[in-house]
């Protein structure tokens, strides 16, 4: 017998590790299916999809928990270490406060990173991993904006930015700078916004200039979580494909959404990560970009409870 109702009820909590405080919050009923968003970065927040889509996935029938990772957004810590394992910790804790056993990760962007590898190191936590718009390869993701970057820059005659293009080429792939210079040229080329933006989606974007905690949160970027991660883990040359084959061979389900618009990702890529994974746990969304549970939300909640039910 269920003992809450999910439209009312909503928990705010902290969580306190090595004296420092993680934010996090959950929606919904404890009673139902446990869902922890990892939003994505290094150096973001979960409130994009805190403040538009929690609610509604616990709504549909979830128990939903969102938290900022140590040092980014709402988790204010100077002494954050940026690496996984205290990623792993912190996640680790939230399991013990909010009294769950098992859940589904869903990893947006980055935070498919982390939910994969913390699968491979916590099992027995992790019932399925949902990636949302994450990079299997974040190497192939740079050759993907750079490539489609210089079609733009060819088309447009800008010879400016050919030559920056060119610049880029020539750095060491491994580099921070690389990383940084390859999102600047994806966010200047419009590769996070769908070609065609759906009623809905124009409905929950407008939220972003009225909730004032939107506006201050939801482009809040921090450079120290990316210069730690990519100085302690090195990052940017994570291939994530050995890790999800050894999850398949474990018998984990692995999921995936995608927007046809998202430029950080060929359709090749997302058609290697389906082989992967199996065709019927793919979804590879029209008129959808990076923030998938925000441009066709509907259709991301469908999913969800089509591949957890």
């Amino acid at each position: 017998m269920k003992l809450f109702s999910t439209a009312i009820l909503f928990i705010v909590l902290t969580l306190t590790t090595n004296a420092q405080t993680i934010y996090s919050k959950a929606f919904g009923n404890p009673e139902n299916k446990a869902v922890i968003f990892l939003h994505g970065g290094p150096g973001y927040n979960s409130s994009t999809f805190e403040f538009t889509t929690a609610q509604q996935l616990a709504d549909a029938g979830f128990y939903v928990i969102t938290y900022d990772r140590r040092g980014e957004g709402r988790s204010v810590d100077p002494k954050a270490k940026y690496t996984f394992q205290e990623t792993f910790d912190d996640l680790s804790s939230l399991y013990k406060k909010y009294e769950i056993k098992q859940a589904t990760l869903i990893g947006h962007s980055f935070g498919g990173i982390v939910a994969t590898l913390y699968a491979k190191k916590q099992a027995k936590n992790v019932a399925n991993i949902i990636l949302v718009g994450a990079p299997v390869s974040l190497q192939n993701t740079f050759k993907t904006i750079i490539k489609t970057s210089k079609e733009i820059y060819t088309a447009k005659n800008d010879n400016v930015n050919l030559n920056y293009i060119s610049m880029l080429e020539n750095m060491d792939t491994t580099s921070i700078e690389y990383s940084s210079y390859s999102f600047m040229h994806a966010m200047q080329n419009g590769f996070y916004t769908p070609k065609e933006i759906s009623d809905e989606a124009k409905n929950i974007y407008a939220e972003f200039g009225t909730n004032e905690e939107l506006k201050k949160y939801g482009s809040q970027m921090g450079y120290e979580a990316p210069q730690g991660f990519w100085q302690n883990e090195n990052y940017t040359t994570i291939d994530l494909k050995p890790s999800l084959k050894l999850l398949l061979e474990k018998g984990f389900n692995i999921y995936g959404i995608y927007g046809k618009d998202d430029g950080l990702y060929s359709a090749e890529q997302v058609a290697n990560l389906k082989e992967l994974i199996g065709t019927n746990k793919l979804q590879y969304l029209d008129n959808c970009s990076h923030s998938v549970f925000i441009d066709q939300q509907s259709l991301f909640i469908e999913a969800l409870k089509d591949w957890l039910k």
